[in-house]
């Protein structure tokens, strides 16, 4: 399903919110971040949380698709 802007970072923001999903974010480079439980939206940057602070920070903007499978 094609989201607008809009659409995709409040759907975005729901999925973050459940911890029992995990998610695959597409990036335009070509890369992927996976994000496990420990994560958090700020805004319109993703942020994947690690032991010892900030592991990745995404930018919405950045985002091609995003994957989500139930853990």
């Amino acid at each position: 399903m094609k989201l607008n802007n809009d659409e995709f970072k409040k759907q975005l923001e729901q999925f973050i919110s459940f911890r029992g999903i995990d998610i695959v974010l597409h990036l335009k480079d070509g890369t992927t971040v996976e994000l496990d439980k420990n994560r958090q939206m700020e805004g319109d940057v993703v942020i994947k949380m690690g032991r010892d602070g900030i592991q990745a920070s995404v930018s919405v903007e950045e985002i091609v698709k995003a994957d989500f499978f139930a853990a």
